[in-house]
């Protein structure tokens, strides 16, 4: 999106000049280096800049299959180290892309600044069974839910790789995968299965609390290639849902003893993560308790006032 990206510095620089801010606050290393121009151009000016990582650049267009291995993706990575250096701060959204970030910066520490959960979005909620009825999701049945980009750099395909020896092995599953775009999965789910699984789509976000509410057990299949942090995980740690994952660094950071891990980044490995939530209803309950006590340290409110706080350091230099 080069050309959208050159109009963006346009608008950004007509932003500085006409509204004289203190901070541009940048998201993604295109935003990071389009603040970093504007910076520039209106040196006189003194405007701090925030980089608000959210993961590998190089790595995300591989895995969005933008990028392959060739020199191309060099250049790339060339580009990718010199915009992690850039800003007056930096931020990242999960531990393992700041040790990436900390690793090539030359000056500055970079800040873990969560995702964080609302919790009061589960107050209040319908019945399970209700909200079941409403989807046209068995109301006996225990249900594996999906939430999110039905996109490979999500992990997508690894919970559909599973469904149909999870379908076969426990006959009380019922899979609801909510997000979009529909067309990337409608084709990979077999005729046989099309009973057992909901598909929302699109999924509203003021939809989620209810779609969670009526879940047993949360999968988020993203592996580490990206760096990025997951915020469905804690979308379901605080609907206080057990959760089956890969064995990631961002992922027993967030979730402890609260999630079933999946000993190797594969499809049956996964499988046999949800497996072990399926079999096993004290251990759901147990996992599910620790997720939602777990969910109170990743408030909004405490990502917020970390950042008010850098706010603060960077403009008192």
């Amino acid at each position: 999106k080069i050309i959208l990206d050159l109009l963006l510095v346009k608008k950004v620089f007509f932003l500085a000049r006409t509204k004289r801010p203190d901070i541009i606050h940048a998201h993604l290393h295109e935003g990071v280096l389009i603040a970093w121009i504007v910076q520039k151009i209106l040196f006189w000016r003194g405007i701090k800049v925030v980089a608000d990582f959210h993961g590998s650049l190089t790595k995300e267009m591989v895995s969005h299959q933008y990028l392959g291995a060739s020199g191309l993706k060099k250049v790339f990575r060339f580009i990718e180290e010199r915009i992690d250096n850039m800003g007056d701060a930096a931020v990242t959204s999960s531990w393992n892309n700041t040790t990436d970030i900390q690793a090539v910066r030359k000056e500055g520490t970079v800040d873990v600044l969560l995702d964080g959960t609302r919790l009061s979005m589960f107050d209040g909620l319908p019945e399970k069974n209700d909200i079941r009825k409403r989807y046209g999701v068995p109301v006996d049945a225990i249900v594996v839910t999906y939430t999110g980009a039905f996109i490979k750099n999500k992990g997508i395909q690894y919970f559909l790789g599973a469904l149909p020896r999870l379908a076969r092995e426990h006959a009380l599953t019922h899979f609801v995968l909510a997000g979009f775009p529909l067309d990337m999965i409608v084709h990979d789910i077999p005729e046989e299965l099309k009973e057992r699984v909901t598909i929302i789509s699109p999924s509203p976000y003021f939809e989620l609390a209810q779609i969670l509410r009526m879940s047993d057990i949360g999968v988020d299949p993203k592996d580490e290639a990206t760096r990025e942090a997951s915020g469905k995980t804690l979308q379901y740690m605080g609907a206080g849902l057990p959760v089956a994952c890969f064995d990631t660094g961002n992922n027993r950071e967030y979730l402890a003893d609260g999630g079933s891990y999946a000993s190797t980044v594969s499809t049956e490995a996964l499988g046999s993560a949800i497996d072990t939530l399926v079999i096993d209803g004290e251990l759901r309950h147990k996992k599910g308790t620790i997720n939602r006590e777990r969910a109170e340290q990743f408030s909004w409110e405490a990502s917020a006032e970390k950042l008010e706080q850098i706010y603060i350091r960077i403009t008192t230099l």
